[in-house]
């Protein structure tokens, strides 16, 4: 069942943003969009954050770092995390903002970006001298 969007729950969605961005940053991160599923009728939250890594060793540093910023920056924790194991695709849930880190196959394999098509997206580009 879909949580009805308030917002002040949205308001808290897009504080969670520029952290997530920063510590994706902070290890390099590849290929970053945020998604903003508010206006699809059928998500189960506000934003998905997407972005890739080329090995599993910096997966687990992205995963690592987006919940360290989130946290000094906010003082949120994530409600919960998945795929720390294998570090091929790390899921970050913070309710209203999921934050997909992929290795760079996995991501081309599964082409989530695919699936919200109708989601206003913006591509975070990646500045030369980071």
């Amino acid at each position: 069942m879909k949580k009805k969007a308030n917002s002040k729950a949205s308001d808290t969605a897009e504080a969670l943003i520029d952290p997530i961005i920063k510590g994706i940053e902070e290890k390099k991160g590849q290929g970053i969009q945020v998604f903003d599923l508010r206006n699809t009728g059928h998500a189960v939250c506000d934003f998905f954050v997407i972005c890739n890594a080329d090995s599993s060793t910096q997966v687990d540093a992205i995963a690592y770092s987006v919940e360290e910023f989130v946290k000094k920056l906010t003082g949120e924790s994530p409600w919960k995390s998945e795929g720390f194991e294998n570090k091929e695709w790390i899921l970050i849930d913070y309710v209203n903002v999921v934050v997909h880190v992929f290795q760079t196959a996995v991501r081309d394999f599964y082409k989530l970006e695919n699936l919200w098509a109708d989601a206003e997206v913006r591509k975070i580009v990646e500045s030369a001298d980071k």
